[in-house]
This record gives structure tokens, C-alpha cells and sequence, in this order.
């Protein structure tokens, strides 16, 4: 069992019709047929999205993001179409609301990873391999891959585990043409991003994005969806600090799984009770690093 401690319900404005609450958004769709995305401050950790939020978050990981695409345009389109607030909206929307284009989304998470961590650490130590694509001996945790690789995963339901994939069934699913589309956008946006990261003192390990695809003068082309290189989507290390064979501070929600998993909270991830509020020095220590991230790598101080 997991999913929402409990849901929040969808705030209504005239004019937008609700159609989806995600793990962080909210999704609209106005008289236009333009999407609204909203991002919130909902925190989710081990599936669950946790009864606390964290102040600024959807600010953050909205004004992140157009931060990236910006640098991002001449490689691939973006989905901004706005960043106005809908009128009737409540003032708490200005800054976490983007008026996107509505596309032929690809069901299709894609990942790129530069480093060894997380899942492909789990896999790598057992077969040496990433997704079914073979590394070389003696990598160890935290250590930089030969070259970039594109690691897909099917979009899961909130609640439940996105699953890694291989390139092939991507091809099944989407085509030959449109799987080599992907892995092509996806590592040349990575190797973009991870270039601008590493001049700024940051690591960016791995990260997820989003593609759909619009028509345009009855061409289909691929756009960059959804939110980009944030703490949510992306792993960041500071560069500073990055030694391999060891896991890596990070940019991310590292004090909220912490802190979940420690015994302060009497939680148990593996069973059914979900997870209890989170105490105010974990909120802060977050949030104070989700704010790290935006000053380090825009170069600008936050509010």
C-alpha cells in the first residue's frame, strides 16, 4: 500500500478544469486547451507523499525549470507557453504555475545516468550491467561511467515504482524511429546540462525527463515536458565532495528519507501505516537545501 497520505483536493477556478493530482502537481486544462501545471510544496518519499510540505518547494522547482529550458531551447523546444497566472487563480499560484502546451506525451521516463548510484549500483554489482548494458569491471559507487548512457523506465501510477526497461522494448512500445529519437535528445540535453552543472561546483549524476510531441505545419516534433533538472527529477552532488566508493551528499530529499527510515520516527516503509509528519528541524535542513541548488546553479539569490 501507498500512494497520498491524503489527497488534497483540487482547487477550483473558473475557467480551468482539473484533470490530474500528481505526486507534486496539479494539472488544469484551460478554455484554450492549454495544460496548467501547478507545482505544490507536497514532499514524497519511498512512494507515499508525506502529510508535510516544504515551504518554497513548487517555487523552486518551478523557477528551476525555466531556468533550464531557457539554456536548453536551441537543443529541443520546451512546453512553456506562459508563466501568467490564470485570472482567478489564488495569489499562492504566482511562481509555481506554467501555462504548457498540450502534447502527444510518450509513456516513456527517460533517464540518463552519468554515475554509478541508486538502482544501477543495485544492478551493476549484481551483473556489471545498467539496464541490461554492460559496464566495465571495477566501477564502485559514485563513480563516473565511461560515457553517458540512457537507461529508460516505464511512467508509473502515483504509488507505485517506475520500472527500468530496456532500449528494445522502448522501440516496441514506441517505435524504432521515436526510441532513437529519445536516447539521442535525452544524452545530448544530459551531457548540456551536465557541463553547465559541473562549471557551477555540481555534480548532476543522473536525471529523468519527459517528452511528447506536437504537430507543427504537419511535422510531428519532440518537446521537452514537464519540469527539468530539479532536486525531484535529478541527482546533484557537490563537486567538491564527490569521491567514489561511498554514497554522496546530495541536493535532494536526503534528511526526509533519512529521517523516515531512522527510529525517531517509528515508521516502518515495508509495512501499510503511512509515514508520520515530519518534524520542523527536517523540513528546514530540506528546504534550505532545495534553495542551495537554485543559488549555486543559477547564480542568483533566492526571493
Amino acid at each position: 500500500m501507498s500512494g497520498f497520505v491524503e489527497k488534497p483536493e483540487p482547487i477550483h477556478v473558473p475557467g480551468l478544469t482539473h484533470l490530474h493530482t500528481g505526486k507534486v502537481r496539479d494539472l488544469y486544462r484551460n478554455e484554450a486547451g492549454d495544460l496548467v501545471m501547478v507545482a505544490s510544496d507536497r514532499m514524497s518519499a519511498y512512494d507515499w507523499v508525506l502529510p508535510t510540505e516544504i515551504p518554497d518547494k513548487g517555487r523552486v522547482l518551478t523557477q528551476l525549470s525555466l531556468w533550464w529550458f531557457d539554456r536548453l531551447a536551441d537543443l529541443v523546444p520546451h512546453h512553456v507557453l506562459s508563466t501568467d497566472l490564470p485570472e482567478g487563480a489564488p495569489a499562492d499560484w504566482a511562481g509555481r504555475t506554467l501555462i504548457c502546451k498540450s502534447l502527444r506525451m510518450v509513456p516513456v521516463e527517460c533517464v540518463a545516468r552519468g554515475y554509478l548510484t541508486g538502482s544501477g549500483l543495485v544492478e551493476y554489482e549484481e551483473s556489471r550491467t545498467v539496464c541490461g548494458l554492460a559496464l566495465p569491471e571495477g566501477l564502485s559507487n559514485g563513480s563516473e561511467l565511461p560515457a553517458p548512457i540512457f537507461t529508460p523506465a516505464t511512467k508509473a501510477a502515483v504509488g507505485d515504482h517506475d520500472e527500468n526497461v530496456s532500449y528494445e522494448e522502448v522501440a516496441r512500445q514506441v517505435g524504432a524511429e521515436t526510441a532513437a529519437l529519445l536516447r539521442q535528445t535525452t544524452l545530448a540535453v544530459y551531457g548540456r546540462a551536465r557541463d553547465i552543472a559541473r562549471e557551477r561546483g555540481i555534480v548532476l549524476a543522473d536525471t529523468k525527463f519527459e517528452f511528447g510531441f506536437e504537430t507543427v505545419d504537419g511535422e510531428e516534433r519532440l518537446v521537452l515536458a514537464d519540469e527539468v533538472l530539479t532536486p525531484d527529477s535529478s541527482r546533484f552532488w557537490p563537486a567538491e565532495t564527490w569521491e567514489p566508493g561511498r554514497a554522496q551528499p546530495s541536493y535532494d530529499k536526503q534528511f526526509v528519507r533519512d529521517w523516515l527510515t531512522s527510529a525517531a520516527s517509528g515508521w516502518d516503509r515495508h509495512g501499510e501505516q503511512p509515514p508520520p509528519p515530519l518534524p520542523q528541524e527536517v523540513v528546514d535542513a530540506t528546504r534550505a537545501k532545495y534553495l542551495e541548488a537554485y543559488e549555486q546553479l543559477t547564480g542568483t539569490s533566492w526571493g
